[in-house]
């Protein structure tokens, strides 16, 4: 029985013309050759299987044939070369750095350098796995790399560029060897399965060489083991067995039930995906590269990016048609989050569930409710209620709801926008009452997206364009209504050096009063001095928002006859729900908590 030889071995190149996708490098040595303009050492670096050694060789081989061919390749006839294939010359020599990496091992190779070759014009050294060696050993070979003999050239490979001394980098002529493309090592691999004479698919062949991941060694070895499994037929589905590779055709299905907003589907496809043994987090990393490909199908200019076959090209072209882009953006930022949460997560398959779940109702509609769904939608749901016209109460509440009228219907009056409130309860025993109660919500302040006050540099509130935004002409009018709630907005975005005074303006119920001035009543001097130090801040945050720059802030202290007890908010709360039954049916409804 003839000895059997494995792929890489039997197949690997003779010649430079006979190198898989290193075509710019192998014609500049064939050309250095040709020329006979040699350095006098080379440094080969880039992945591991892309060629670096057999360079090496098949170069050594043509700078000592005697009779080199026009083209700079060796003639394979000559003494020099019938000496290298039968694994005898005396005037090439490899060394492998990972297992001589000392000083010792550099010294004696010094001294190898100082024999002029018997045959042929130069001794050729190749280094392998250069970057193994010592400090020691990378200093005690510099003088020699730098000045050897003429009679001797260093070719040196790695595949860790960056482990080199700057100093060795520098005395080499370096060639970086690219990793082989998809289609390359099909290409490749068609090759080798015709002169074997054995029959593929080449959806079997493309799912091998996204497996080598750029390297022809490693495609060739998988190329063997697959065909040893297949017993000479190598097809996609005994391929993704023999392999272990998740079926591209899940990412496929996966994509499509996501866009659907199948959710349902896709837990079902996930659980038969984990119970034939596959890990949640290769899943995820699967599908993100999926997607990544689909996003690239979406234009023609990134298309070649695409290292698949012809037919899965095509196909995530028609993928790519029925996915809108923001889609896979989002799902693409998930994924990446899972992925950097999954090795310390302690449920996993949860972890996916979730993201797999958010990836599907991506494209959900707004307000269709959905298991799972985020409680984000009570935002919506809150804003139909405050929308809707308010019913008629009997005359206890009247003076409680006539504000909110007012504010649906505005009409401008510079002596009294909003009108006189009768007191109905014992908030007024606390301090100015809060109007339009009913209106107000703090989820409604939490949701609205109003364009957030930053802190400038001295702790002030400051625009996104200053506080010179407000210094324009506009003079519009608003009401009481209006005023609170962009108080309140700028009090809950001030920054945390005045945390202190925030929490006491919050309690501050600013009002309206020679239109457009705004009155604000405190409790005491220390508080009137903590808010005339931001006075300025102030009033260009609420010029700014409430379109007005005519607007000014005046300061008063409340008069007070005896002791007062201020009402906290959920004192106030309570008292409301007292006087309004519906708001506690709300708040019982919805498991609403104050903030």
């Amino acid at each position: 029985m003839e000895e059997y030889i494995v792929s890489a071995r039997k197949y690997r190149p003779m010649t430079f013309d006979s190198v898989v996708g290193q075509l710019a490098l192998t014609t500049t040595l064939k050309n250095a050759v040709k020329s006979g303009k040699l350095a006098h050492a080379y440094l080969f670096c880039g992945p591991r299987g892309v060629g670096k050694t057999t360079c090496a060789r098949i170069f050594a081989k043509a700078i000592n044939c005697l009779t080199p061919t026009d083209e700079g390749e060796a003639c394979g006839h000559c003494e020099s070369c019938q000496a290298f294939n039968e694994q005898r010359s005396f005037n090439i020599f490899e060394l492998d750095a990972a297992s001589n990496n000392s000083v010792e091992h550099i010294k004696t190779l010094m001294e190898q350098t100082r024999i002029p070759p018997q045959v042929g014009k130069y001794k050729v050294f190749i280094i392998d796995e250069v970057h193994m060696l010592s400090t020691a050993a990378f200093n005690a070979f510099l003088k020699t790399l730098e000045e050897p003999p003429a009679h001797v050239i260093f070719i040196l490979a790695t595949t860790e560029k960056h482990k080199i001394l700057p100093t060795i980098l520098s005395r080499c002529q370096i060639y970086d060897f690219e990793r082989m493309t998809v289609q390359g090592t099909i290409d490749h691999l068609k090759y080798v399965a015709g002169k074997e004479g054995i029959q593929y698919e080449e959806e079997a062949l493309a799912v091998i060489a996204e497996k080598a991941d750029g390297g022809m060694r490693d495609a060739l070895s998988i190329f063997d083991q697959a065909a040893s499994f297949c017993q000479g037929n190598i097809t996609y589905q005994k391929v993704i067995e023999d392999l272990n590779v998740l079926d591209s055709d899940n990412y496929f299905n996966i994509i499509d039930l996501a866009v659907e907003n199948k959710v349902t589907d896709i837990m079902v496809l996930l659980n038969s995906i984990i119970n034939k043994g596959f890990d949640g987090g290769l899943l995820i990393g699967g599908l993100a590269k999926h997607v990544r490909n689909v996003l690239m199908a979406k234009d023609a200019a990134t298309l070649p990016l695409l290292e698949v076959s012809q037919q899965q090209r095509e196909r995530y072209q028609q993928q790519a048609k029925k996915c809108d882009t923001r889609f896979l953006y989002q799902a693409l930022r998930l994924m990446n989050q899972c992925d950097i949460n999954y090795r310390q997560s302690g449920n996993k398959r949860l972890l996916v569930e979730l993201t797999l779940i958010e990836i599907a109702q991506i494209t959900q509609p707004e307000d269709t409710p959905v298991a799972g769904r985020s409680p984000k939608r009570l935002k919506t749901l809150f804003k139909q209620l405050l929308q809707q016209p308010q019913p008629k109460k009997t005359a206890p509440q009247v003076a409680v709801a006539e504000p909110v009228a007012a504010t649906q219907h505005p009409t401008p009056n510079t002596q009294s926008p909003t009108p006189e409130v009768r007191q109905t309860s014992p908030i007024a025993s606390g301090r100015p009452a809060l109007k339009n109660a009913i209106s107000f919500s703090w989820n409604m302040l939490r949701s609205n997206g109003q364009k957030l006050m930053e802190p400038s540099a001295d702790g002030n509130m400051q625009g996104k364009n200053g506080p010179q935004a407000a210094d324009n002409e506009q003079q519009e009018v608003f009401t009481n209504q209006q005023l609170l709630f962009e108080w309140l907005s700028m009090c809950n975005r001030m920054p945390q050096k005045l945390v202190g005074i925030a929490t006491r303006m919050k309690n501050l119920v600013p009002q309206i009063g020679e239109f457009p001035n705004v009155e604000l009543t405190v409790e005491n001097e220390l508080v009137r001095e903590q808010i005339d130090q931001i006075r300025g801040s102030v009033v260009n945050t609420l010029k700014l928002h409430l379109h007005n720059k005519d607007i000014k802030l005046n300061i008063t202290l409340a008069q007070h006859e005896g002791p007062v007890h201020v009402l906290s908010r959920s004192e106030e709360f309570e008292l409301l729900e007292k006087e309004i039954p519906s708001v506690a049916k709300l708040r019982e409804a919805f498991d609403l908590e104050l903030a």
